[in-house]
């Protein structure tokens, strides 16, 4: 599985793994069983509604609308996943650190529209598989790739049992120079339990927390945010070790 690097606007470098094409047929699939019901679902009431509108525009309003919008707006509201994409655990995201915006959404979708919807997806499934970073056409022009967010790498494990500082690491956050040892090591429990449970939640407390603790301003999401705070803390204790 190809690894994507991400160098965000605070230089920080984030590695993600591409999300396999097998994880996005199945949430493919899943999506498509969702709109199946949907539209099963709503048909069944227009049939019982057809007198009182017109058959036509309530199929149109109902069911057609919303299953030509259905993966933009869900990528839009649910921070780049469909529900098929949440199950499966993979979402969209920049390749610039950034969150994507409605337009990077829409863009992908519209390409969407020719080389899954009217080529069955043999268009994508080849863009995909030949890209380095498994990227379809719509994510080559939107400037997105679609991650995996399973802590299958070494990247969460790394560093949430024995903090590495590459060479030539410089810190990110200077405040972390105050976190103590204890602090350091409550933080990496606290996020291999979020890591291991999936828990965003406890996730995001911990971020928060450390933010409040250290005075931090950052935009950067809880995970890497979290992943940086513990190299800088890492990369200040080796200085300051009479052994570093």
């Amino acid at each position: 599985m190809s690894t994507i690097r991400v160098q965000t606007t605070q230089n920080v470098v984030l590695e993600y793994e591409a999300a396999s094409v097998g994880d996005r047929v199945l949430a493919q699939l899943l999506d498509l069983l969702v709109m199946a019901l949907w539209a099963i679902g709503i048909t069944f009431v227009i049939e019982k509604a057809s007198g009182l509108v017109s058959q036509s525009v309530l199929q149109y309003l109902l069911v057609t609308g919303p299953l030509l919008v259905y993966h933009p707006v869900c990528e839009i509201f649910f921070n780049g996943q469909s529900l098929g994409k949440q199950v499966r655990k993979i979402k969209v995201t920049r390749l610039d650190g950034t969150r994507p915006g409605p337009g990077d959404y829409l863009l992908r979708w519209l390409i969407g529209l020719l080389e899954i919807g009217l080529t069955l997806g043999s268009v994508a499934l080849v863009a995909t598989l030949f890209n380095g970073r498994g990227q379809r056409l719509g994510d080559l022009a939107a400037g997105t790739a679609v991650v995996s967010l399973q802590p299958r790498g070494p990247g969460v494990q790394a560093l949430t049992a024995n903090v590495q500082v590459p060479a030539g690491y410089q810190p990110v956050f200077p405040q972390a120079r105050h976190l103590s040892d204890h602090d350091a090591a409550l933080i990496r429990r606290l996020f291999q339990q979020a890591a291991k449970q999936d828990d965003y939640l406890l996730l995001n407390e911990l971020a928060m927390k450390v933010k409040a603790v250290t005075d931090i301003r950052t935009d950067l999401r809880d995970e890497p945010f979290i992943r940086t705070i513990l190299r800088d803390h890492a990369y200040f204790a080796a200085q300051e070790s009479p052994h570093g």
